[in-house]
């Protein structure tokens, strides 16, 4: 078990660490066009984000009666998003601070992500994320993924810490509804402003209702040190 004066933390990948969105936007347009399927928009992506890869492509494949097996569309997309992921992802630079004191005072660290474990790995490493974040879930290892705990649980096991003695970073409401599930408490950071009073975020611990415009390290930084992480 950790013996660092804060407990743990879980973060989420996408739009959460890093401004992936867009990436994951444009690889599924790309793939839906390439079925036959016009007009996908971002208004339409927003409804998945915090929602495992494979989920999305559950309810698209029914949705647009797409003929490809689900494997053949995860693989797909998944090829789609690494050329643009490898191309530019953002780290939000408050993030980043924030990862760089956790790793300063030495406090345990992992990511929780409903991305590949290809995606996860090449984004961690291109950001230089990984120097400090070296324990990663990924959807694709679990039964279930968001808002389903068990990648949450898993990243629990992984880091040697006990559920309630972790702390989730999250961007969408699935994460966070994830995050109680697995009896952790939630620092929320909405992605998409309207979700901002959505039920799972009100009920976290931690919320930045502005998103990563009000996020800073620093305040959350002090959340955990006061003892309200705990």
């Amino acid at each position: 078990m950790s013996t660092s004066p804060a407990p743990a933390v879980v973060f989420d990948l996408d739009g959460t660490l890093v401004d992936s969105e867009p990436n994951y936007y444009e690889a599924g347009r790309r793939l839906l066009a390439a079925h036959g399927v016009d007009g996908f928009d971002w208004e339409e992506h927003t409804a998945f984000i915090g929602i495992g890869t494979r989920e999305t492509l559950e309810v698209l494949r029914a949705r647009y009666a797409i003929d490809a097996s689900l494997e053949e569309l995860l693989a797909a997309k998944n090829r789609l998003y690494l050329e643009l992921a490898r191309q530019s992802t953002e780290v939000f630079p408050e993030m980043r601070r924030f990862t760089g004191l956790l790793a300063a005072a030495g406090v345990p660290m992992a990511v929780a992500s409903g991305s590949s474990r290809a995606a996860i790995d090449a984004i961690l490493a291109g950001t230089g994320l990984d120097a400090h974040i070296r324990v990663t879930v990924s959807a694709e290892e679990v039964a279930r993924g968001k808002p389903e705990p068990d990648v949450f649980l898993e990243a629990a096991r992984r880091l040697g810490a006990a559920p309630a003695d972790c702390v989730v970073v999250e961007d969408a409401p699935p994460g966070a509804a994830a995050a109680r599930a697995a009896g952790m408490r939630c620092i929320a950071v909405p992605y998409v402003a309207q979700t901002a009073d959505d039920p799972a975020f009100l009920a976290s611990e931690l919320r930045f209702p502005g998103g990563q415009a009000e996020f800073t390290a620093q305040a959350a930084w002090d959340w955990l040190m006061g003892g309200a992480g705990r």
